[in-house]
């Protein structure tokens, strides 16, 4: 019994990595992945690795080494939530009611709406990073882990506290999950301690920054989600995740 479990346990980890990263794995249902979100905090030291990497390396002078890092995180999540960054500008730009944006969360255009989003969400992210990189390669490599874990731990607790906006919302199999008593409480605990514990080898200043980053995005989000489209998905869960790894970005470059 205790063998299959294990099995079964790798096999949802797996799943969970399928999911939200894009290394070559075999696919997996939803409800797989969903077994174990309370893990995707986690998930950002994967996503986060390639750019710490290139930032380390201090071969490259610090804008190309800060533009190849945000673009080694964003590919390494297949370019995912990028897309939802997208569909949440465009949304968010359109008059009228909560219908008629989420039907615009659908549309695969790109308008004006999804451009500025692009611009205002990941343009301060790289100035951070650049500046980190300038000052030491090493914190800026710290840094891009523990904004990748935050980023992470964000999309985590808007799936915990938020409500779905539609039935058929790709984040209402993590939603469900998260209701489960012990998955409840393992999402909380690994959302709130895992962001300031990473940043805490930049100092005490950037482990409180990355403790307080992620409920203030998230508390952000849900309100704008709330009154803009009655509720999360999976394009709000995203975004928010981008939204935070600028934040807390953006304060660690004014830390260092």
């Amino acid at each position: 019994m205790r063998r299959r479990d294990t099995v079964e346990d790798t096999v949802t980890v797996r799943a969970l990595l399928a999911f939200f990263t894009a290394l070559p794995l075999p696919g997996a249902p939803l409800a797989e992945a969903a077994r174990r979100v309370h893990l995707l905090p986690l998930v950002g030291l994967v996503t986060g690795l390639p750019g710490a990497l290139i930032l380390f390396s201090g071969v490259l002078p610090p804008g190309v080494a800060a533009t190849l890092a945000l673009g080694a995180v964003l590919l390494a999540a297949g370019l995912h939530h990028a897309d939802g960054v997208l569909d949440v500008g465009d949304a968010l730009m359109v008059q009228g009611s909560q219908g008629r944006r989420r039907e615009a969360l659908k549309d695969a255009r790109v308008g004006i709406g999804g451009l500025g989003a692009l611009f205002f969400v990941y343009a301060p992210a790289l100035a951070a990073l650049a500046a980190l990189s300038g000052a030491s390669p090493l914190r800026a490599a710290l840094a891009i882990l523990a904004a990748e874990v935050t980023a992470r731990s964000a999309m985590t607790l808007i799936l915990l506290f938020g409500r779905p906006a539609e039935e058929n919302s790709s984040a209402i199999p993590f939603v469900r999950a998260l209701k489960v008593g012990s998955r409840r409480y393992a999402a909380l605990l690994l959302a709130l301690a895992i962001p300031p514990l990473v940043a805490l080898l930049l100092g005490w200043d950037a482990s409180l920054a990355a403790l307080l980053t992620a409920p203030v995005v998230v508390l952000s989000a849900l309100w704008v989600a709330n009154r803009a489209f009655g509720g999360i998905g999976g394009d709000v869960s995203g975004a928010t995740g981008e939204m935070t790894r600028t934040v807390l970005l953006v304060a660690l470059s004014g830390l260092h």
